[in-house]
Order: C-alpha cells, then structure tokens, then sequence
C-alpha cells in the first residue's frame, strides 16, 4: 500500500467504508507499530475500527504520560517533607482553572483542524491551526504575568502555611508563570490529533516527561553542577520540560512531514475563524470546568465525614481516573473520525465510529468494572495500609464501578459532539448531570438520608449512567450532523 494520502473525497470500497476486510489486512502487531510510528493513510476511507485502533493507541499513551508529570512531582518533592508536597497540591489547586482553558481550547481547535482536513483542505487547515497558537499566546500571556504577581495572595487565599508563603511561593511562580508551556502544550497536540497525527502528539508529551524526569532530581537536590532549588526545582524541571515539547511541537508543524504543515504564508491572523474558535472553546472551558468542580464538591460534602473517608474517596478515584484512561483515547479516536468524517461529507461514517467505540468501550470498560468490583480490597490495599481508609475506597470504588458499563457510552458520545463542533450539547449534559443531579444528590444521600460517605459515591454512579441514556437519546437525533463549523 502507498503511504501517501489519498483524496479525501473519494468514493469508499466496502473495505474503506468499514466492511469486511480484505486479504492481506495488517495483523495486530504490524497495526499496533503503525499506530505508534504513526499512519499516513487517510483515515476516512480505512475501516473503522482499524482508524479507530490506529487513533487510540497513541492517544491512550499520550493521556497516560500527562499524568506522568503530577507523579514526579510528588514523587521526588515527597522528600523535602510535608510542607512541599502541600505547595504542590495548592498550586495544582489553582492550575486547575488554566488546564480547563486549555482543554476547552484545544476542544475547537481539534474540531476545526478535523473538518478542514476531512474535507481535503489542508491549507485551510493549516490556517486554522495558525489561528488556534495565536489565540493561545494571546491568552497566555497575561496569565503567566498575573499568575506570577498574583502567587503569594492567591496561595494564602488557599490556605498556605508559613513554610509556603515564604518558601514554597517560587515553586507557584515558576508553575503560573510557565502556563504558556500548558495552553500551547495542550493546543497544539490537539491540532495533531484532529488532522490524524496521534502518534506526534505522543511523542511530544514523551519528550516533555523524559525532559522532567532527568531534570527533576538534579535540580531539587544540586546533583552536580546543577543549583540545589528545593521544592522550586521541580517547577523549573516541569516548565522545561513542557517547553521544549512546545518547541519540538512547532519543529514538527514547520517540517511539514506529517498531515499539516504551517509555511510563512499562513502566519497572519484571521479574526472570524479566531471568533469561531473562542465560540466553541468558552463552550469547551465550561465543560471542562464544569467536570472537575463537580469532584471537589464531592470531596468537600465526604469530608465532613472525616478524614479517613476524604482519603478513601482520593484514593478511589485516582484508581478511576486511570483506569479510564484507554476509554479517553477511544473517545479522543472518534471525536477525530466524526470531525474528518463531516468534512469528507460523509456522516453515516462518523456516526458508525460513534458507535463502534462505544460498543468496544462498552464492553472493556464492563469487563474491568466487574473486576474491580471483585477485587477492590486488594487493588485498594496497594495504597493504604490504614483499615477505615481502605474501607471507604473500596465501598467508593466498587459503587463507581458499577456505572462502567454506562459511562462507556456516555464517555464517547460526550467527545464525539465536540469531534463535530457541538460543544453547547455536552456542556449542558454535564451541567445537568454533574451540578443539577450529582452535587445534590449526594447531600441529599449522605447528609439527610444518612447514608454517610456512601450517598456520595452513589451519586457518582447515578449522574453517570444517567449522563449515558441522555448522550444516546441526544446522538440519534443526529443534529450534530448539521454542525456547520
């Protein structure tokens, strides 16, 4: 098979409109190293699973190192003692606002970059992609200059101790200052991800990690030549690191050797198409915000039932949140082939990926919930050795399990309308789902029905499940098929 491109107007085989599969189809270790060097075929003619394979591999990666960046953190600030290891989690307190923005961000441009390229305009393309890092400079700007004037009151409006305000406040103003290296970081993979470069985008974020991995330690210990920086070391590390994989990021825009290249001619500004992006990123931002308020409500309403229970709802729900990390990558895998899909004029293609993702997530997700649902005593017991925490966490894990099945669809559904530039449906989904239903569900459940820590999780599960049906209702309607974006 050729490794160029083909038109992405043109009339699919049985085989490229995702039929049966003809002799000679790649095998699954040949399609898992073709996701991983990434794949130059066009994804709108191959069959959907096999662009659905050949997506999510990468994305899947890339998610997963992401997360990477907290762990060294802690993992290395853990021992300067307590006082560091809060000036983290304060100031990642604070970053939640910026990575909203930037997921929302990232939500259009992703949307935009994929319509243009399924309809086979790669300048246009190209030119959008130029408007998205625009906006994103624009933005990040005065954030890094606020956030670093700004540092010491907003850490004391978080409660930081004495240690923090005096020692701790260089690591929140290296953090604030670099959120440039986040917003771009954020913007400019999800332009890879919506032309079909998955694999660049993992290598970006393996690049960024690698880079804070060795950084990290020798600069908050002085190994070597390297200054002795304390707790502001590991910021320093994780702002370099984030930096050189926005550098590396615009190499690979420049070179041009995968699905976009951005030339000099397409470096001016386009104030509609930078309008038709903030429409649908504050759509995007809101989602985001809305989503990850909804599980520090949910920790301020199990807290009042000790300490021991806040640990135990922590520790279940990053049990969670990794778990569902592959389900990321397949959504992430759709919200792609339904953007390219539309701009190929081809809906029913989309909509058939929708579905697919879903029914593999479905069936994945299922399965692990059930194992979780078995085994949450061990699987808890590799975090915390303390019986009443271990207890929550395995009462909150197993109750949250229980809405796998569910969420797998609701999950891909959610991602597949912001793939096709409705970002308003999946905002009001989570604004009736995790702040109308959940939030006072659980007060309800735990504080006068009595059902403790427990009516919290419960909540979970139902606001889930019910975010599902409402997600499957909505998608068949199929108004997200006229998104003009």
């Amino acid at each position: 098979m050729s490794s160029e491109i083909p038109p992405a107007g043109a009339n699919p085989s049985l085989e490229e409109a995702g039929g049966p599969p003809e002799e000679g189809t790649p095998g699954l270790w040949a399609s898992l190293k073709e996701a991983v060097h990434g794949t130059r075929q066009d994804l709108t003619r191959l069959p959907v699973r096999r662009a659905i394979f050949l997506l999510s591999v990468p994305m899947v990666l890339e998610m997963m190192m992401e997360s990477v960046f907290a762990v060294v953190d802690v993992f290395f600030v853990g021992r300067l003692g307590a006082d560091a290891v809060a000036t983290v989690g304060l100031t990642e307190s604070l970053l939640t606002i910026i990575y909203a923005a930037a997921m929302g961000l990232s939500i259009g441009a992703g949307a935009l970059v994929s319509r243009r390229i399924g309809e086979g305009d790669s300048e246009r393309a190209a030119r959008t992609a130029v408007q998205a890092i625009g906006l994103g400079v624009v933005l990040a700007i005065p954030v890094s200059v606020a956030g670093v004037v700004f540092a010491r009151p907003l850490m004391a409006l978080m409660g930081g101790s004495p240690w923090v305000l005096e020692h701790g406040i260089r690591y929140t103003q290296v953090m604030l200052g670099g959120m440039g290296s986040v917003l771009l970081l954020f913007l400019i993979n999800a332009i890879f991800r919506g032309c079909g470069d998955a694999a660049i985008a993992m290598r970006v974020l393996g690049l960024a990690n690698a880079i804070n991995i060795v950084l990290a330690p020798l600069l908050i210990f002085g190994v070597g030549p390297f200054p002795e920086l304390g707790v502001m070391g590991a910021a320093v590390a994780t702002t370099l690191g984030r930096g050189c994989g926005v550098v590396y990021q615009l190499y690979r825009l420049a070179r041009g050797d995968g699905r976009l290249r951005v030339r000099r001619e397409h470096l001016r500004l386009e104030p509609a198409t930078m309008v038709a992006m903030m429409r649908l990123s504050g759509a995007g931002t809101l989602q985001a915000l809305v989503s990850t308020t909804s599980w520090v409500v949910l920790a301020r309403i199990v807290s009042s039932f000790g300490s021991a229970a806040v640990a135990g709802y922590t520790i279940s729900l990053r049990i969670v949140l990794f778990v569902l990390l592959p389900s990321w990558g397949l959504g992430g895998a759709a919200a792609t082939l339904v953007g390219q899909s539309l701009g190929a004029g081809r809906p029913e293609r989309g909509e058939q990926a929708v579905w697919t993702a879903s029914r593999i997530n479905a069936a994945f997700l299922g399965t692990l919930g059930l194992l979780l649902i078995a085994g949450a005593d061990p699987v808890v017991g590799l975090f915390t050795r303390e019986p009443e925490v271990a207890a929550h966490a395995a009462l909150a894990l197993r109750i949250m399990c229980a809405s796998f099945f569910f969420y797998a669809f609701g999950m891909v559904q959610t991602q597949a309308f912001n793939g096709a530039g409705d970002t308003v449906t999946p905002t009001l989904l989570n604004i009736c789902c995790f702040w109308l239903l959940e939030l006072p569900l659980a007060w309800v459940l735990s504080g006068p029905l009595g059902l403790g820590p427990s009516g919290a999780f419960i909540s979970i599960s139902v606001a889930f499940s019910v975010m599902a049906m409402a997600g499957i209702v909505l998608f068949r309607r199929g108004h997200w098929k006229q998104r003009k974006v």
